[in-house]
């Protein structure tokens, strides 16, 4: 389950007109904390996202299934969605004890800055120049004005 503080941050990205990947991006931050101090682990930085980006679908954010996806991953993303349409349901204590236990056992280096940066550099490297230019132009026009 999501903090309390996170939900928050993520409905104010909405109530704001935020793109849905930016009101994700808050429930994948906190996964990176989570890992960085422990509570979560992950095999890989890809894999840290995609929690992050399935605990965003539980809590109702509307993100569409990943285009180039295989059917597992399409159908886990539809499941997710759903999960969130259902509310006030008791969730299983000791499968959630497992779930806690199993991502503990898990490495921590996921979410190092470096590995983070090694991820986001392949993801781009895999766009064309004409994406990647399209983003850093978004990105120029986005920043603060008065520096």
């Amino acid at each position: 389950m999501p903090e309390q503080s996170t939900l928050e941050r993520a409905k104010e990205d909405a109530r704001e007109g935020k793109s849905a990947s930016t009101q994700a991006g808050e429930f994948v931050r906190e996964e990176m904390h989570h890992i960085r101090e422990g509570k979560d682990g992950a095999r890989s930085s890809k894999q840290a996202i995609a929690i992050g980006l399935s605990k965003a679908r539980r809590a109702g954010v509307h993100l569409d299934a990943p285009k180039g996806a295989s059917a597992e991953t399409r159908r886990k993303a539809s499941q997710d969605e759903a999960a969130s349409h259902r509310t006030g349901r008791k969730r299983s204590a000791s499968r959630s004890r497992a779930t806690s236990r199993a991502l503990k056992r898990e490495g921590h280096g996921a979410a190092t800055k470096r590995a983070l940066s090694k991820q986001a550099k392949s993801t781009a490297k895999r766009r064309g120049p004409a994406a990647r230019s399209n983003s850093a132009k978004r990105a120029a026009r986005t920043r603060a004005r008065g520096r």
